[in-house]
């Protein structure tokens, strides 16, 4: 069964087309990670597919009914602009929450799920920005929903508590919650998502696991060279005479970027080809980092956010300093 179901979803704010033709479809127990930009329709599909906003044309579908039709006990909805009252205490925020319920969680449970144990009569007001996050999330959870819709659930949480909500969400998928989250960490969604969806410009560029996004769409990988501060040798300007030069990098794309190179098509057990190539070349260089590409070059290369290796993060340093 799949849980939720959008078919060519069209949703128009006077001339801004916000979704345009969307379509897809989650199945029970399976988590689903929304990327893109700002702006790019992910709140607005959210609140197509829970019936906070009605779609201009096409359907959605929650658990096989529209979704106003779906009883409130079986959803769990954390919105990306969410402010309670900032005097109630964690513990009466939650325990507000479950009053809405026939048969809602212990909030003192929900509490502890969310890592706010020792914060719970602390008011709202008082509570850090993540601490705060972390209270919100336990709003969505109180009804154990059956289907659960996140809008950036992890801003603002500082990394250990996200890691920590991190697991609590791979524990509900364990126990069959359905789960559909937005969100801006690249990380979170490769972690957390059986399957993830670009939306960009309101249109839905590309759905897939994170392995098939990454392997079609991530690029190669790649050494990255920083040569910028260098006094003699080739600079970045001879990238194109180093490829011709050096005849271990005549299989390699070689690229200009800012004040360094980039060697493109690197494995790992080429990375010493790149290194001797630098030095018979007399290239000195400050730092040489191998990346290869994941999730976050998949999300540049398609939004056209930016140069999709310019923000990639090194999985391995192999040098720095100056060297020939």
């Amino acid at each position: 069964m799949d849980a939720i179901v959008a078919r060519e979803v069209v949703k128009r704010y006077g001339s801004t087309v916000a979704l345009d033709g969307v379509s897809l479809s989650v199945g029970a127990g399976e988590v689903f990670g929304l990327i893109g930009p700002n702006g790019a329709g992910k709140t607005t599909l959210v609140r197509a597919l829970t019936g906070t906003t009605d779609p201009d044309e096409g359907e959605v579908a929650l658990l096989e009914e529209s979704p106003r039709s779906v009883g409130r006990d079986r959803i769990g909805l954390l919105p990306q602009a969410f402010l309670p009252a900032d005097r109630l205490t964690a513990r009466e925020l939650v325990a507000y929450y479950a009053g809405l319920y026939d048969d809602a969680r212990d909030p003192d449970a929900v509490l502890a799920d969310v890592g706010l144990t020792d914060a719970a009569d602390t008011r709202y007001e008082d509570l850090s920005g993540g601490q705060q996050r972390r209270a919100c999330v336990g709003t969505a959870l109180v009804n154990d929903p059956e289907v659960l819709f996140l809008d950036e659930p992890t801003t603002g949480i500082d990394p250990a508590g996200r890691r920590a909500l991190w697991g609590l969400l791979e524990d509900l998928a364990a126990c069959g919650t359905t789960i559909l989250l937005t969100t801006h960490y690249m990380e979170e969604a490769e972690r957390l998502a059986d399957r993830v969806g670009l939306l960009a410009g309101g249109e839905l560029l590309a759905v897939g696991t994170p392995a098939e996004l990454i392997d079609e769409y991530g690029g190669e990988s790649r050494v990255e060279i920083e040569t910028a501060g260098q006094s003699t040798g080739a600079d970045a300007a001879d990238a194109p005479q180093l490829a011709a030069d050096a005849a271990p990098l005549d299989e390699y794309t070689v690229e200009v970027r800012g004040q360094g190179l980039v060697v493109r098509g690197v494995g790992p057990r080429e990375i010493g080809d790149v290194v001797d190539a630098l030095a018979t070349a007399s290239v000195e260089y400050e730092s040489l980092t191998w990346a290869e590409p994941d999730l976050e070059d998949v999300y540049l290369n398609l939004s056209g956010e930016g140069d999709a290796t310019s923000d990639s993060r090194p999985r391995e340093a192999i040098a720095g300093g100056d060297h020939q």
